[in-house]
């Protein structure tokens, strides 16, 4: 099977443009980072004169010679007494939460003396797992950023919090009108018990609970709450436009719940089977076993079509339908679906009532509930009402509401009415923000209270119902800024403080001080207040009055349709700031620091579109205009363009970053629905997009390895293609044949399996490894530059439909509409017959007992003659002194920011090559930690950044000289079946170990 698959890494690779073989076969690209010609600034396309270059190598030369006679100034301040709980060197583990309206996810934080530098998963919890998400690792670098506001700040000047309290409480005894509340969803008991106090004290008060993504239509659908769903019991999924796996509802759990069923052995060749219809090409559509572009105003015809094919099975009752050109593949969706009863699910992203009304009766049709369906478990994370926020934009411009008061929220930048919003406010008497920054909607108020961090606060959370999980401090505030509950406490009256009130609605649920001792300590604990159910839930629409809206929306008219979707990374919005975040690659365009307007092959070849070309997106006078990303897997007829950028007051980093698209969400009724028809045209220029994925080429050798379900089954040997070399003795493996004396562990030999099959391509492990090695944030320039610093980085592959059979290579090589799609972490391989070793002239790059291939900085002189002989490309050069270089100010040079810096690792200084580690400080501190116990480390208490952060436990690490570890039971198992070296033809001897991708398609 291998030899009838073509992979090809981006458009750009498979066009084979004169661009991408200038850019992608060097090696080493050199941009002169000054230049006469733009300023003195960096850039890709200036050509430097040779005066230029003499001004760079005097200054080189000038600048070494002054640093080695300046020493350095280091300060040491002892503690007075220090804290019996903190051991120099030593660190600390707290248990808590990260909920920021957006993601659940229960976490452990490491502090290293006093400061959080880590956040890792839980395993305590059974709702996440120990699993982590990209935004949740991310999150830190959002405690030290120095735009937050230092202090309160009443009517543009700054303020005590005297002054502040004395004039809010006197200013809202006398408020004329309705006094709202407006936040995020909120999963906290106590703080809802808070803000219901304080409304208490009004005659009118109303909390108006507001997402910027909204879920309001699945709420509405199933009486309020979201269903307990359980992607682990289902053994065929269909999934309408939902991206549960990225950024839908619970992505963290989810998608711990889905590779239940997705991972595979010889004893247990079974797989789930994964229907996705969607229009742009999700994290959760690449891995679907069968995906299937549809227009976003199709979404309702198939759902439909849907419940007809499941009513006639279970004898249902039909509905008028729309008819749709997807009618084969709803028919074997609905086929297996009946098969499958007791044991399927449906889901939608949709916020049309009318489809997730028949969402639900497709659920119950199927005996979902009980069963992939907890009913019993519903889900809190979300719980915004677009109807009552579309009442309260419209009371606040009729001068109903007296007073507002925005928690968690920014409706000025990130609702479609966002003009309403504004002109509101205006007109509303007394104005206060909880931001944390002077954003797009704190600008407008009159009052600035800047709430804490989390990682600064007490606070509580139920997810789910009968789930309960705690957040503490692990850092003493580092502004002079206080909790949203404490404000709302104190201006009610009261004399406690917001962890007296947590003890209190905790004290009825885990009973006496010993037991609130183990919460805290273990983070989370089982119970329910009920402060999470709805009061009023909206009748949930009639299937009648489903039918109708659907059939009237029909399948959409003959424009061009716009996918407004939410990116894994940066969310809607309130991650904008965060460096980390903008520089990981979104998982399926690979693009960095931007958002943009992804349009298929077909659509850019007719509009006489090219890469990079700027587009005017217009929809009901309003226009945006984005660079155009030719995106394999676009549905035809629609682009896609990510909400969350755009921000003109969210910080130095994200501060006009791409366009805001949520003023082209159209407003249907009372629902916000994310999609529009939009006019597209040529707007004239280009600009650039920042992608990673196609800045080098692995030259059609094999580097991924895929096969089927049924050819597993039938031959699980057969399904993993390995290299064989002619001898005298006959054909025999690589590494039987060597001139290089092979490397003999006695101690440890420590390794890697990657297993293909589990892996999503969701990029976690990038941000967690970039937070435990100090991995520099470089910006949208130099990734341009091709000189991004990720250590491991996911590589994902798009594999051609057609075969050799269809015409041979050529066809092969025409751009797939609908690519099958495969990720791959690549990082260091560790081989043990490395490359790199044998060419570095000052023995910078070597290998240790263990199997670990080193990196010694102060060695390296920078020649980078090991990145040019490494064939996985995963060695990465300091161009730049990136940790104090002013012109790289993304949060981590100031003093503040480098307090999340992780002491155990060098950071490493302009000219020296650096790349995975496999977390060797990790591995030390393991085994020093076994040594005082007189022991060995025992397998699991060393675990890589990466592989503790994994959701979905695609990667193992451990000692491969340890028969009981789980990395030699995988490769014992897997030898000879899935377990492959990526290039193994040059017998490199990796330490890292794949396995072969299984598909379970049709």
């Amino acid at each position: 099977m291998q030899e009838t698959i073509k992979y090809w890494r981006g458009v750009e690779e498979l066009n084979n443009t004169p661009e991408f073989q200038k850019h992608a076969h060097n090696e080493f690209p050199e941009f002169l980072p000054v230049s006469e010609a733009n300023g003195g600034e960096a850039s890709s396309s200036s050509v430097a004169p040779r005066r230029d270059f003499l001004k760079l190598l005097g200054f080189g030369v000038a600048a070494a010679t002054l640093a080695s006679c300046e020493a350095p100034v280091r300060k040491a301040i002892p503690y007075l007494h220090k804290p019996e709980e903190v051991e120099p060197g030593t660190p600390n583990w707290y248990a808590s939460t990260y909920f920021m309206g957006d993601i659940y996810n229960s976490i452990l934080v490491k502090t290293r003396e006093g400061r959080p530098i880590k956040v890792e998963g839980n395993n305590l919890s059974p709702i996440t797992q120990g699993a982590t998400h990209a935004r949740s690792q991310a999150s830190l670098l959002t405690l030290y950023d120095n735009n937050r506001l230092k202090g309160p700040v009443a009517k543009g000047k700054s303020a005590s919090w005297e002054q502040i309290d004395q004039e809010i409480r006197t200013r809202l005894t006398g408020v004329q009108g309705r006094v709202v509340l407006v936040s995020n969803t909120i999963i906290s008991p106590s703080t809802k018990a808070v803000i219901r106090d304080f409304g208490a004290q009004f005659p009118s008060f109303e909390h108006v609970t507001y997402d910027a993504k909204s879920a309001s239509a699945l709420l509405r659908a199933n009486g309020g709450l979201v269903p307990g769903y359980d992607f682990s019991k289902a053994n065929v999924i269909v999934s309408v436009g939902a991206d549960f796996l990225g950024t839908w509802i619970s992505p963290v759990e989810y998608s711990k719940q889905y590779i239940v069923n997705r991972k595979v052995t010889a004893d247990r060749p079974v797989m789930s089977r994964h229907y996705q219809f969607e229009s742009f090409l999700s994290l959760t559509g690449a891995n679907a076993d069968v995906r299937v572009p549809v227009k976003p105003s199709e979404y309702g015809a198939v759902v439909a079509a849907l419940y007809n094919r499941i009513a006639g099975g279970t004898g249902g009752a039909a509905i008028q339908a729309p008819s749709t050109p997807y009618a084969k593949q709803v028919d074997a969706a609905a086929k297996e679906l009946l098969t499958s009863r007791g044991a399927a699910l449906v889901v939608s992203d949709s916020n049309d009532p009318a489809v997730q009304t028949l969402v639900t009766a497709i659920n119950a049709a199927l005996g979902a509930n009980g069963s992939t369906i907890n009913t019993a478990v519903p889900s809190y994370v979300r719980q915004g009402d677009d109807a009552r926020m579309l009442r309260l934009i419209n009371d606040m411009n009729n001068g109903a509401v007296g007073a507002v008061i925005f928690y968690g929220v920014n409706p000025v930048y990130d609702h479609p009415l966002s003009q309403q919003v504004a002109s509101g406010i205006k007109k509303v008497g007394v104005k206060i923000s909880f931001a944390d920054r002077e954003d797009e909607t704190a600008t407008l108020v009159d009052y600035i209270c800047p709430d804490s961090h989390f990682l600064e606060s007490w606070n509580d959370y139920e997810p789910k119902r009968g789930f309960l999980s705690l957040a503490q401090p692990t850092i003493t505030t580092i502004f002079n800024t206080r909790q949203a509950q404490d404000s709302l406490l104190k201006w009610t009256g009261s004399t406690s403080d917001f962890y007296t009130v947590i003890q209190r609605t905790w004290s009825s649920i885990v009973g006496g001080a010993a037991a609130w001792d183990k919460a805290v300590h273990d983070g989370v604990a089982t119970g329910t207040t009920g402060a999470n159910e709805p009061t009023a839930p909206a009748a949930p629409m009639t299937l009648a009055a489903a039918a109708v809206s659907i059939n009237r929306a029909g399948r959409g008219g003959k424009g061009v349709e716009l996918e407004i979707y939410e990116k894994v990374a940066i969310g809607a919005g309130q991650h904008t700031n965060n460096p980390w975040l903008q520089e990981m690659s979104d998982p399926t365009t690979k693009a960095t620091w931007d958002n943009y307007v992804t349009i298929s092959s077909t659509m850019a070849k007719d509009l006489g579109v090219e890469q990079n070309d700027i587009l005017r997106v217009t929809a009901k006078g309003k226009s945006i205009e984005l660079p155009a990303l030719i995106q394999p897997g676009q549905a035809p007829g629609t682009v896609g363009v990510a909400i969350g950028y755009g921000r003109t007051h969210a910080g130095q980093a994200g501060n006009n970053v791409g366009a805001n698209v949520y003023p082209l969400v159209s407003v249907a009724g009372d629902s916000l629905i994310y999609s529009n028809t939009v006019e597209i045209e040529k707007a004239g220029g280009d600009k650039p997009i920042a992608q990673t994925q196609t800045h080098h080429t692995v030259m059609g050798r094999i580097v991924v390895q895929e096969n089927t379900l049924a050819n597993y089954k039938k031959d699980p040997k057969s399904v993993t293609e390995y290299i064989k070399i002619a001898t005298p003795d006959g054909p025999q493996k690589p590494q039987k044949i060597s001139l290089w004396q092979d490397y003999e562990y006695k101690n440890h030999h420590w390794g890697m399996v990657i297993d293909l099959n589990s892996c999503i391509g969701c990029g976690t492990c990038t941000i967690s490894c970039q937070v435990e090695n100090n991995v520099p944030v470089v910006g949208k320039q130099e990734v341009l530059n091709r000189r991004e610093m990720h250590w491991l980085r996911i590589d994902r592959y798009y594999s051609s439909d057609a075969t050799r059979e269809d015409g041979g290579f050529e066809k092969m090589e025409n751009p797939s509409e609908n690519p099958s799609v495969i990720f791959q972490p690549m990082l260091c391989q560790h081989c043990n017959h490395a490359p790199c070793e044998t060419v570095c002239p000052v023995a910078a790059t070597m290998h240790s007992t263990e199997g670990i291939n080193q990196m010694v900085y102060n060695r390296c002189v920078g020649t980078r003659y090991c990145a040019n002989n490494c064939p996985y490309k995963v060695r990465r050069f300091n161009w730049f002194n990136y940790a104090n270089n002013e012109k790289f100010d993304y949060q981590m040079n100031n003093d503040l920011g480098k307090m999340v810096l992780n002491p155990d690792v060098t950071v490493r200084s302009r000219g020296v090559m650096e790349k995975c580690s496999f977390c060797v400080q990790r591995i030390q501190y393991g085994k020093l930690e076994a040594k005082k116990d007189g022991r060995r480390p025992k397998d699991g208490e060393i675990v890589t950044a990466c592989a503790q952060s994994c959701p979905t436990n695609a990667i193992i690490f451990g000692d491969m000289l340890d028969p009981n570890s789980q990395v030699s039971q995988i490769l014992k198992r897997e030898q000879g079946e899935r377990a492959f070296h990526v290039l193994e033809e040059l017998n490199t001897q990796p330490n890292v170990t794949y396995l072969t991708k299984i598909r379970n398609q049709a």
